[in-house]
């Protein structure tokens, strides 16, 4: 019990250390949901726990026994051209409390038409992003605790510019088979470029997420909260375009985000239809993307996302429809092999 105390602490610790404002710092797509069951379930997800070697990229608390010998292979179609996608596998030895993990994600932003100060063309050039990750995780015997580290390289090359950097996660996973409920906490992307664009050194995109996810008792639901980029308290800001003429001579309305709002932008919720079944059902809400994408006097349904899982024998079919505003939805794929022991 000593153990887990103080590797909470440290996480805690860490995770306010290098605390930084959102919108900052560089290569932001390590924070991309990848996975369609997260996505579909409004994303953070990080007490995804049994059988999906692709939620230990998210939380490495949650690598797992039951992931050993299974592959997952998820795509993106994201907007503006641009595809990102994601591949992880686990192995787990017997008898033991130990497993590992392997974990890659890439982006890439296609094709751009290039041009000198002149205007004349210089070509055309490419910009992708990948993340190799190996992780691991520990279940304390006798224990509902499970913990777990990532250490990942990182390699982005934009037009003729590259960089190179290093990064860990840290996770923590409570998980009580009894009451069908998990608590997790996961630190992401703590560390550094090892080499800079510009020679201009940047922050990684640091991510502290906490969820609790629970499976009712007399209903086949699964209930989601999580809680995300906690290392920041205020994520809302003032946008000069949704300010409003209030009529009657009073000026205008400065749009000015409250207590409550900033609050809600740290929630994602969602909940799974049959979650023990061969198909399940998916809805999430992400409050943070419905408030910032969203149009003053319009309805976009922004924040809101979608999906289902369809498993035939030892493959596992998963799709998420995510929306970001009126004209705007990106749709995730996955593909989960299982040829592990435990079956699902």
């Amino acid at each position: 019990m000593k153990r887990i105390l103080s590797f909470c602490i440290s996480v805690f610790i860490t995770g306010f250390c290098f605390a930084q404002l959102g919108g900052t710092g560089t290569y932001r797509f390590l924070n991309l949901e990848t996975a369609p069951r997260h996505a579909a379930l409004g994303g953070k997800l990080v007490t995804d726990y049994r059988n999906n070697p692709i939620s230990g990229i998210y939380n490495p608390a949650s690598i797992n026994e039951t992931m050993s010998g299974n592959f997952s292979v998820n795509y993106t179609s994201f907007l503006a051209d641009i595809n990102y996608g994601s591949f992880a596998t686990a192995y787990s030895i017997p008898r033991t409390y130990h497993t590992f993990h392997l974990g890659v994600i890439y982006i890439d932003y296609g094709d751009f038409d290039g041009f000198d100060l002149e205007g004349n063309s210089t070509g055309q050039f490419g910009a992708n992003e990948a993340a190799v990750s190996l992780g691991y995780s520990y279940k304390f015997p006798n224990s509902n605790f499970r913990v777990g580290a990532n250490a990942k390289i990182i390699n982005s090359s934009l037009e003729q510019y590259k960089s190179l950097g290093i990064a860990s996660d840290l996770g923590i996973l409570y998980v009580k088979e009894e009451w069908n409920l998990n608590i997790g906490l996961s630190v992401r992307n703590i560390g550094k470029q090892l080499t800079t664009f510009a020679d201009t050194e940047e922050d990684l995109p640091l991510e502290v997420n906490l969820g609790i996810s629970q499976t009712l008792a007399k209903a086949p639901i699964r209930w989601f909260v999580n809680l995300q980029n906690l290392q920041q308290y205020e994520l809302a800001f003032t946008n000069e375009n949704r300010n409003q003429e209030s009529g009657f001579g009073e000026g205008t309305r400065v749009d000015d985000p409250g207590f409550f709002n900033n609050i809600l932008r740290h929630v994602n919720v969602g909940a799974e239809l049959f979650p023990k079944k061969a198909v399940n059902l998916r809805v999430g809400f992400n409050f943070r993307r419905a408030e910032e994408l969203k149009i003053v006097d319009q309805r976009s349904f922004a924040g809101l996302s979608a999906g289902f899982g369809l498993k035939i024998g030892k493959l596992k079919f998963n799709y998420a429809w995510t929306r970001y505003n009126l004209t705007g939805s990106s749709s995730t794929f996955g593909l989960n092999l299982n040829f592990g022991k435990y079956q699902e």
